[in-house]
Formats: C-alpha cells, sequence, structure tokens
C-alpha cells in the first residue's frame, strides 16, 4: 500500500481485473465530448431510489463521497507497479486538500477512487500510473471515466440502492481467506472485499467505454467504404490500409470476447460468493454492461461483414495482378520465340525458304 501525493491510499488489486489510463488527462473534457449514452443507464434513471438515503441522514451515516473511475489503457501490466518503489513526494498533497481514499487498481486499464474527487484521480493517473515504466499497455487517446456516490453505515446492508453504494453490514466469506493483516484503511475493514467487487464493476463499465469509442471511430472511418464501392467499384483505399483496418477489427474482437477477463462472464472470482457476486452484478446491470456488450459484439458483427467484403476486394485485387504479371510473361515469351524461331515457322507455314545470307567466300 502507498501514499500518493494528496494522502490516499493505493490498493493494488490481483489478477481479477482491468482497465487504463492516459496522460493526456490533464485536458478537460468538454460538455460536447461527454457521451449521452451513460446518463440513460437504468442507474441513472433509477436515482429516485436513492433520495430516501439521501434526504434523511442519521448519526450513524457519513456524508456522500465520491467513487470515482478512471480508464487509460487497455490494459496494466501490475507487476510493474508492484516492483516500483513509491514514485510520489510526500510534499504534494494540495490535489485533494489531505482527505484520505482508497485507490483499487486494476489490470484491465483503469483504477477506481473512493473518497476522492476526478482532479485527485488525474493527479495520481499523472504522478503514479504515468511513472512506472511499462506499466500502460495499448494507451487511450482520451480516457474514459465513470462516477457513482458512496456513503458509510454500519446499521445498513450494503448494497446499491438507486445510483448510491451504501457500505455497511457484510455477510461473512464462504470460500475467499482474508489477508491475515491489513494495511490501515480508510474505510470499514469490513467492507473491503464489497468495495472490491463494486469497484470491478465499475471499472468493467469504464472499460468497456473505451472499447465502445474505438470501435465507433472505427466504423465511422470504415463509412465511405460502401459509397466508394458503389461509386468507383473501388474500396478508395491502399492495400496496406486495407490489411491495418482487417487487424483493427481482429483487436476489437479479441478485446471484447477472447481476453481472460471478457464483459460478458462473471469473474471466476464471484463463483463460490454469492454475496460479492451480487455486488457485482447490481452495478454491471445498473450500467447495462452486458446490453452494451451485446450492442458492440453486433457492431463487430457488421464490421466482419465490411471484413468479408475487404479481404474478397484484396484477393481479387492479387489475383488480377497475377493475372496480368502471367499474361505480360507469355507475351514476353511469344516474342523470343518468335525472334528465334520465326523463319523455321515461316518455311513451315507458308512452305517457302527463307532467303539464304550469301556465304562469304
Amino acid at each position: 500500500m502507498l501514499r500518493n501525493a494528496f494522502s490516499s491510499r493505493l490498493r493494488i488489486v490481483p489478477r481479477y481485473a482491468h482497465t487504463h489510463w492516459r496522460r493526456t488527462l490533464a485536458t478537460p473534457v468538454s460538455d460536447e465530448d461527454k457521451k449521452p449514452r451513460k446518463s440513460t443507464t437504468p442507474l441513472r434513471r433509477s436515482a429516485s431510489a436513492s433520495l430516501p438515503i439521501r434526504a434523511n441522514p442519521t448519526p450513524t451515516r457519513s456524508s456522500i463521497q465520491t467513487v470515482f473511475t478512471l480508464a487509460t489503457a487497455e490494459r496494466y501490466l501490475l507487476s510493474r507497479m508492484r516492483n516500483h518503489p513509491e514514485p510520489i513526494p510526500h510534499s504534494q498533497n494540495s490535489m485533494n486538500h489531505g482527505k484520505e481514499g482508497e485507490i483499487f487498481v486494476f489490470a484491465n486499464g483503469s483504477f477506481v477512487c473512493w473518497g476522492l474527487e476526478e482532479e485527485a484521480a488525474q493527479k495520481f493517473a499523472l504522478d503514479v500510473i504515468g511513472r512506472v515504466p511499462g506499466l500502460e499497455v495499448g494507451s487511450l487517446k482520451a480516457p474514459e471515466t465513470e462516477e457513482l456516490e458512496f456513503v458509510v453505515d454500519p446499521i445498513e446492508t450494503t448494497r446499491l440502492q438507486g445510483d448510491l453504494i451504501i457500505l455497511g453490514k457484510s455477510p461473512p466469506l464462504n470460500e475467499v481467506v482474508p489477508p491475515t493483516t491489513y494495511p490501515s484503511m480508510v474505510f470499514p475493514e469490513e467492507t473491503l472485499f464489497a468495495r472490491y467487487s463494486f469497484s470491478q464493476a465499475l471499472s468493467r463499465s469504464t472499460s468497456l467505454s473505451a472499447l465502445e469509442v474505438a470501435l465507433d471511430e472505427y466504423l465511422s472511418s470504415m463509412a465511405l467504404l460502401p459509397h466508394s464501392l458503389a461509386k468507383t467499384g473501388k474500396p478508395g483505399m491502399g492495400r496496406n490500409e486495407l490489411v491495418k483496418k482487417l487487424g483493427e477489427l481482429m483487436k476489437f474482437r479479441q478485446g471484447l470476447n477472447l481476453n481472460r477477463e471478457n464483459f460478458s462472464d462473471v469473474p471466476d472470482f464471484y463463483w463460490t460468493e454469492p454475496e460479492l457476486e451480487k455486488y457485482f452484478n447490481s452495478v454491471s446491470q445498473a450500467l447495462d454492461v452486458k446490453i452494451r456488450a451485446d450492442s458492440v459484439n453486433e457492431k463487430i458483427t457488421y464490421a466482419a461483414e465490411a471484413q468479408s467484403v475487404l479481404r474478397q476486394l484484396l484477393t481479387e485485387s492479387s489475383t488480377h495482378s497475377m493475372e496480368l504479371v502471367i499474361i505480360a510473361l507469355i507475351a514476353v515469351e511469344v516474342v523470343i520465340a518468335l525472334i528465334r524461331d520465326g523463319p523455321e515457322l515461316w518455311e513451315i507455314f507458308t512452305g517457302h525458304p527463307v532467303a539464304e545470307k550469301k556465304q562469304i567466300e
């Protein structure tokens, strides 16, 4: 566990995770760049369900705090972070005004901040994630974010209510064995695995958002292909560019369905822990993760049809080129044969001998 510049606490999560960040993250995101799809998820539509908790504070309930998720890359190599010394000096703690929080870092290229605001998350990405060599794999063009809120109330049951996470009482675990000793924590120790479960679902949603954005950009780049084919009979791009487009689509399929942790399945970690699985599923369903993953798959299927057309065009282009080469070779061979065997052929076909050259006496 590391203490970062703004006095938050870093928790590195094992192999169950995944998401990523990019160093342009200090650039503010304009209102035009914000994606409206998140505002239409069931989580946002059911926000009214959290009003009873928000409107009726109790002596046992903490203030409402932020859970902020940031994705900066396709994946993180967490071993690089575990083996790297603490990269942040203690002297800089103005970013979050000395407030403490916890950060879960996932191998899918994202991290989830509990009790910290967006500015602090960006600071962490620049000063911690950005300082570990080789940690980020496939940095995103722009970071993806997701934000929720939570309260701590020991007399309530841990759950997601509307758009508010409540950290309270949690049943004992079945098979997961907690560490014998914990580092000091900002939030209740008994809710550690609940926070992890909520965090993993949030990180998966944010990682999926990054994939959605990249796929939309890919489809936009291919949008003129049908028009070009209909108008000119040609794809309007070179062979190398076509091959690159094929590779991009294969990469999308791999990222969505073939990675160790895809977007459709519940991680193995929760198979023996139904309560933790419930926490994970509650956020996943609220953020439409499965529906969005299915939508991405449908878009990939459409793109695969375009890929089939591209592959056919490449094959036809290659075949046509080979035919031209063969025709040219045959023509050259015919010309050589005529030059070499022309007199004999003339005598055979006409019956007239070719005038012999005068011999030099």
